[in-house]
């Protein structure tokens, strides 16, 4: 087989099958840069956290939870739901406590879990469902369960994930959030977590792009450099035949 015949077969397969998936990073980063990105966090989906007072009168010290709590490493005040409360940092994770009785309110039952999504949730929809979820889901693999997962109505199912422990909000998804995820999964090429960027399938595309481009710049040369024969008219190749 001749090389210029072999470069050429080449260039043409892995063009191919590069541009197939450079159609995918074409397509995934138009997504990518013309929804903003505070939209696809889902940040409207949230009221604003803003500064509440709380009255100081009958509240527990933290030097009580301290001796009742076991494991117990700090305490922080909070408010929610119109009360307040301490969350309380343990050897075993953080635990919710009742600040002016001292009761521990952890983990909330799905009526504390819908009553603390729907105080966060900024928009008017109503809750969907609620469920606990012992296993993480894809959308948000990283976070600890079990958690609560409330979906609303709305556009693009708007969901917010509370912690049973402390109550406090998790994340908060939406479809623009997912399909974010799917268009940068099939920008990085990680098809199983959709977190490592520098997997081995884009590196292989990666070298594919350049051999693409090595065999294209070859192929470029050597039509420049190829030596055309030219031919004689026919009449001339006659007459000199017959001489």
């Amino acid at each position: 087989m001749r090389l210029p015949f072999l470069a050429r077969t080449t260039h043409k397969w892995l063009a191919l099958i590069v541009a197939i998936q450079a159609v995918f990073w074409t397509l995934s980063g138009v997504y990518m840069t013309a929804v903003h990105i505070d939209i696809i966090h889902g940040d409207r989906l949230v009221k604003a956290a803003t500064p509440q007072l709380v009255a100081m009168d009958g509240l527990i010290e933290p030097a009580q939870l301290a001796q009742t709590t076991a494991g117990f490493r700090s305490a922080k005040l909070d408010h929610q739901l119109g009360q307040p409360v301490y969350v309380v940092q343990t050897t075993d994770g953080p635990e919710l406590f009742d600040a002016r009785s001292g009761a521990k309110l952890s983990p909330l039952d799905e009526d504390a879990a819908r009553a603390r999504a729907r105080a966060l949730f900024a928009e008017a929809g109503a809750i969907v469902k609620s469920e606990l979820l012992t296993k993480a889901p894809l959308e948000i693999q990283t976070r600890p369960v079990p958690i609560w997962r409330v979906e609303f109505e709305g556009a693009w199912h708007p969901t917010l994930y509370i912690s049973p422990r402390t109550g406090e909000l998790v994340s908060k998804r939406s479809d623009l959030w997912r399909t974010f995820d799917f268009v940068w999964m099939l920008h990085i090429m990680d098809y199983d977590d959709r977190q490592d960027v520098n997997n081995i399938l884009i590196r292989i595309f990666t070298w594919m792009g350049v051999a693409t481009a090595a065999t294209g710049g070859w192929l470029l040369l050597y039509s420049f450099r190829r030596k055309r024969r030219v031919r004689k008219p026919a009449a001339k190749v006659a007459a000199k035949a017959g001489a």
